[in-house]
Formats: structure tokens, C-alpha cells, sequence
């Protein structure tokens, strides 16, 4: 089954089942589908998450509801998921811009979300190099940073510079324990409707770990100080994407990023997987600045 029809499908589920409890592994199986790879492809094409979906669909039928007068606001509240009518209220004013009661007025002006429908247009055509590779367990270090949004739109250029920019004493510190003292790990983890950890991480000798963790010798405790955390990826595959060796290779990687989500994706022979997805910037100085280059290793499994 392509997506186009099984993408299809799972919306006329989800519109289908508004007022009930909705499964997410039951919203993926129409496409025959994991639900992890299923809602990371819902976010890429559609611009929002599965649940942000589900959620802004419900208050657009309650408000609409709340218009005819007819139900009590617990009434609605509870048949559109909400539990109390003070979680409802908060969530449909931020949404509409009123109170649910201010809703029933005579005039009153109110948002509609309406239902996604998939139609068909003629993208990509583009020729893109990628290995799949298959990575030992990597023991890294870093700090992180909970991010907004989805790991594919344009709020993440900025979060991830101005992470970047306001963290340089972490840098140093980490380059300075770094075993691969050319390169950074960013790594993004736990990803979900609200949005997702980043961090910058390094790989980190042995040797200078135990140091880290031990107080008495540095007389510092860096973990707590810097927030540091051990990161440890577990042996996995990847298909791993690369930008041309150039002096500044940022705009071609967020380029990459782009081609990968709306490309790359949803192909029929590679299904994402729920693990952390690392960006590695090879920043360092052998062979010149002009041989800088950042490799995006997207985790992955075989339908």
C-alpha cells in the first residue's frame, strides 16, 4: 500500500473516532505502519504533530457545538477528552480566543481547524547519496536542552544557534576531554508532542570520565556544575546522510535536513525507528577548514 492511500486512511480514522479514546498503533496500521514512523512522517508532511492534530480538530468541533447552545460545557468538555472543565476551558480559549461560555453569544467569533485531505502532486525527482551503516554502542557526554517543535521545521535553526551560541564554556570544556576532539555529537532524543531533547555532546575517554566523576581529584563536580550527562546510543543502523567538504557547510545541512524529511523519508523499504537521531558536525581543522562537513544519521529499520 503507498502512503498517499494509507495516510488517507488513518486521517478518515482519526475523523471517525474524535470522541474516543484514539489508539496511535491503530492510526499507524492503516498505513501498515509502526506508530513511531507513523507520526514522524504525519509531523514532516502535515507541519504538526499527530496529537497537536487530534487536539485542534476537537476544539474546532467543540466550539462549534458550544455555538448551537444545546450542551452542557461539561458535557462537551468530557466527550472531546478532557477531564475537567478547567483544562477545557484553558485549552479551548488559547485556541479560540474565548472562554467556552463566552461561545454561546449571539455573534460570538470562533476558529475553525478543518480535517486533513491528501491529494496528489508530482515532488522530488532529485538524486540524493546516502550509506547505510550499522554503528557500535557510542558512549558520549553532553548537556541538553528541551526544544519546541518538531526536529524538521524552521524554529529549530534558531533553538539549536542560540544553544550553541550561549553554551561556548560547556564546548570548552567537553573539547578539552574530547577523545575525537574534531567533531561534535548533537543528539536528539525523546521526542513527543510537546517536542524533543537536544544535546551537544562529545565522545569522552575513559580515563578522563572517571576523572570527571571523581571529586576528590578535580575538586570539582563538574556533572552538577555543567549539567553534564552520560549518553550512551546503543548499537544500531542508520541510514547516514552527508554534506559536500566546504568551508561552511550549515546551509547545506539545513538544506539536507529539508530533502531527507520530505524525500528520503517515507520511502518503501526503510521505516524510522524510536532512537535517537545524531547530527556529528566534523568541524575540525585536518585538511582545512574547506573539509568541514556534518554527516545526519536518521535510525532505522527494515519494513
Amino acid at each position: 500500500m503507498d502512503w498517499i492511500t494509507g495516510m488517507q486512511k488513518a486521517i478518515d480514522y482519526i475523523e471517525e473516532n474524535l470522541t474516543e479514546e484514539i489508539d496511535y498503533e491503530k492510526v499507524a496500521a492503516k498505513c501498515f505502519s509502526s506508530s513511531y514512523h507513523f507520526q514522524r512522517i504525519f509531523s514532516i508532511l502535515c507541519g504538526y504533530t499527530l496529537g497537536e492534530y487530534i487536539r485542534l480538530r476537537r476544539l474546532s468541533l467543540a466550539g462549534a457545538e458550544l455555538a448551537n447552545g444545546k450542551e452542557k460545557v461539561i458535557d462537551i468538555a468530557m466527550k472531546y477528552g478532557y477531564d475537567s472543565p478547567d483544562g477545557f476551558a484553558k485549552a479551548f480559549q488559547k485556541f479560540h480566543g474565548i472562554t467556552p461560555s463566552q461561545a454561546r453569544a449571539d455573534g460570538s467569533m470562533l476558529k475553525s481547524f478543518s480535517p486533513l485531505s491528501i491529494k496528489i502532486s508530482l515532488e522530488g525527482g532529485t538524486i540524493m547519496n546516502y550509506r547505510i551503516e550499522t554503528k557500535p554502542e557510542l558512549t558520549l557526554l553532553g548537556y541538553k536542552r528541551r526544544f519546541e517543535g518538531m526536529p524538521y521545521d524552521e524554529s529549530r535553526n534558531k533553538q539549536e544557534e542560540n544553544f550553541f551560541i550561549t553554551t561556548r564554556a560547556h564546548q570548552w570544556m567537553l573539547k578539552g576531554m574530547a577523545r575525537d576532539k574534531l567533531s561534535d555529537y548533537c543528539v536528539l532524543t525523546n521526542m513527543d508532542d510537546d517536542g524533543y531533547d537536544f544535546y551537544i555532546s562529545a565522545t569522552i575517554d575513559k580515563w578522563e570520565r572517571d576523572n570527571l566523576y571523581n571529586n576528590n581529584v578535580t575538586g570539582i563536580d563538574f556533572m552538577d556544575k555543567f549539567k553534564f550527562e552520560e549518553i550512551i546510543i546503543p548499537e544500531r543502523t542508520y541510514a547516514i546522510f552527508e554534506t559536500e567538504k566546504q568551508r561552511m557547510p550549515i546551509p547545506e545541512y539545513f538544506d539536507l535536513r529539508k530533502q531527507i524529511a520530505t524525500e528520503w523519508m517515507y520511502n518503501e523499504e526503510y521505516q524510522i525507528v524510536n532512537a535517537p537521531e545524531i547530527a556529528v558536525y566534523h568541524w575540525g581543522i585536518v585538511g582545512g577548514y574547506t573539509e568541514r562537513t556534518i554527516e545526519i544519521w536518521i535510525p532505522i529499520d527494515k519494513k
